[in-house]
């Protein structure tokens, strides 16, 4: 079975639920809590183990007791943790997140921007049985190794463009891009998705997407912009629903699936994770994905 080598962030999560988004300084209490393991690509990790494939994570994480608790959860997972380095003298990354009623999250996160960037110990080739390489926009240096070593091992590199980048060539050096929404209108300036997707796509030679949530997803498809429409749900909670979604939007192209049936695996896979309380908790497994697709595939038929 095909697998993922994630690279970037992983962190410790307080998720804490409450009725609305706090707006004054003054104690407030939480109606549920969840302390989880959490960051973007040790997320997208924990969804495609959770899917049933072989996952990796390649992370920079300080010497503490933190970094123990975070791949204590990770290898619980199935995770294999070979390329998580620990660095004496740095912190791992924690985050207090905030979800209110209507499942909308808030992040406050710490991160140690002195941890070392060098990514000169990742592996130039990919390891045996990895077919894809998912990166976040939180190790940029790794993302840009392991793309290579994607590319040099006829591989596949997905990159969670949540937020602008510091090196550019970041975009061009994966084979597929998966904007945020936000991130887009921010890197184009232009306000609609499809127009924004558009002009970002004359800039890199390469597959290129943008999430919107409940919208769905718009990419590019034999010189056009074509649209994936949003599984319709109630959502409980949608943080690490874009995490899961680059996750399983990698292992699907592993797995040999065409970028729009990659696009809709990975849509089913998030929109399942945002009907559950608790982060990264929530995400699905393979069968319950199966599932979920198949009833939407009758209900349409």
């Amino acid at each position: 079975m095909a697998g993922v080598l994630c690279v970037g962030i992983a962190t410790q999560d307080f998720v804490f639920g409450l009725d609305a988004i706090p707006t004054t300084a003054e104690k407030h209490r939480a109606r549920d809590l969840a302390v989880v393991g959490g960051g973007i690509a040790a997320n997208a990790a924990v969804a495609v183990a959770r899917l049933g494939a072989r996952a990796m994570l390649a992370t920079r994480l300080g010497e503490d007791t933190t970094a123990r608790d975070i791949v204590s959860d990770l290898e619980a997972e199935g995770i294999d943790c070979s390329l998580c380095r620990r660095f004496p003298g740095h912190r791992s990354s924690s985050s207090a997140v905030l979800v209110d009623a209507r499942g909308e999250r808030m992040v406050i996160n710490y991160a140690d921007d002195t941890l070392p960037a060098d990514a000169g110990w990742l592996p130039p080739r990919l390891p045996d049985g990895i077919r894809a390489v998912m990166a976040d926009t939180r190790w940029e240096e790794g993302g840009l190794a392991l793309f290579a070593a994607a590319r040099a091992s006829g591989g596949y590199g997905v990159l969670d463009a949540d937020r602008a980048v510091r090196h550019p060539e970041l975009l061009s050096a994966a084979t597929h891009v998966a904007w945020a929404a936000q991130a887009l209108r921010e890197a184009t300036g232009l306000q609609d998705p499809r127009e924004g997707l558009a002009a970002a796509a004359k800039r890199a030679d390469t597959w290129m997407a943008v999430t919107d949530g409940g919208n769905g997803v718009w990419f590019t498809e034999a010189g056009a912009i074509a649209h994936e429409p949003a599984f319709p749900i109630v959502p409980v909670d949608t943080l690490g629903a874009g995490d899961v979604f680059h996750g399983a939007l990698a292992l699907g192209l592993a797995e040999g699936r065409d970028a729009r049936g990659a696009v809709r695996f990975a849509s089913a896979a998030a929109a399942l994770k945002c009907t559950r309380f608790g982060g990264r908790a929530g995400a699905p497994t393979r069968a319950e994905v199966d599932a979920f697709m198949n009833d939407r595939t009758r209900e349409n038929g």
